[in-house]
């Protein structure tokens, strides 16, 4: 682990990512030593840390921090993260400040090889997501939510659980984006109140423009979702996954999906 640099591991407890959750961050894989999908990250990453005027560190330091992390492990799953720094009480930000950077590596999950070819169970999640349209599609530092949303099930055969948002809106999952496909269209939920609109999900909108399908990201409910030909999941640690299962909705075959997994599988694209 590094922070601001250096190898370590622990941060100042004045720290605002500590104290307020009051920063951002991503996660990603690292292939053969270097950061997959890298300038799509740094412009996520980028994006979000100015929502909050948060200075964000240049993508030189980080790249160069991340293949010395590459160096302990060369494929893993990296994280950054950028906190607005040390500061004293209150909920105020000061005028300026000087950002926290932590990044770190650890070996990737080894999931079921059938999860991405014959897709995945899903559990539909009691907890419903509040609408913040200033927060909305940024991966900032509060994941309460999410951390309350994965305590509900204990299933290990179900790796992930889907997540609506106060007005029964469809939104995502607690570590994925998600898509449906509905005759030619593929649908992913409107995220302008809500949720992380992550990297692989931009990769799959690019995909279908680049292949001439229709792409439209929109608000539905549970019931129209479970109607769908097929749905999946994406996330830049797992790729894409295939839904198998979820409250009544059951498929077997996938081929939409698999045509746009072995698409990302190409971190070119």
């Amino acid at each position: 682990m590094l922070i601001n640099g250096a190898p370590g591991n622990t941060i100042n407890a004045e720290d605002r990512g500590l104290a307020y959750g009051d920063g951002v961050f991503r996660t990603l894989r690292m292939q053969a030593g270097r950061p997959v999908c890298w300038e799509r990250q740094y412009a996520k990453l980028q994006r979000d840390c100015g929502s909050l005027n948060i200075p964000c560190p240049s993508a030189l330091v980080l790249s160069s921090e991340l293949q010395q992390l590459g160096k302990t492990l060369a494929d893993g799953v990296a994280k950054i993260i950028v906190t607005r720094g040390v500061s004293s009480r209150g909920y105020s930000p000061a005028a300026q400040s000087e950002a926290t950077r932590i990044l770190s590596i650890a070996p990737a999950t080894a999931y079921p090889a059938d999860y991405a070819r014959a897709g995945v169970r899903m559990h539909a999640c009691k907890i419903r997501l509040g609408h913040q349209l200033l927060l909305a599609g940024i991966k900032h530092l509060n994941r309460l939510e999410n951390v309350l949303a994965a305590s509900e099930w204990q299933d290990r055969d179900v790796p992930e659980g889907l997540l609506c948002d106060v007005s029964g809106y469809v939104i995502s999952g607690t570590r994925s984006n998600l898509f449906m496909l509905r005759g030619n269209i593929l649908y992913t939920p409107n995220l302008s109140r809500c949720g992380v609109a992550g990297v692989q999900r931009e990769r799959v909108m690019d995909w279908a423009k680049q292949h001439g399908v229709t792409c439209k990201a929109a608000d539905f409910h549970l019931e129209e979702l479970v109607q769908a030909d097929e749905i999946f999941l994406v996330n830049s640690v797992f790729g894409l996954w295939p839904v198998r299962e979820l409250a009544g909705y059951r498929r077997t075959q996938h081929p939409m999906a698999w045509k746009i997994q072995e698409w990302l599988n190409d971190e070119r694209h």
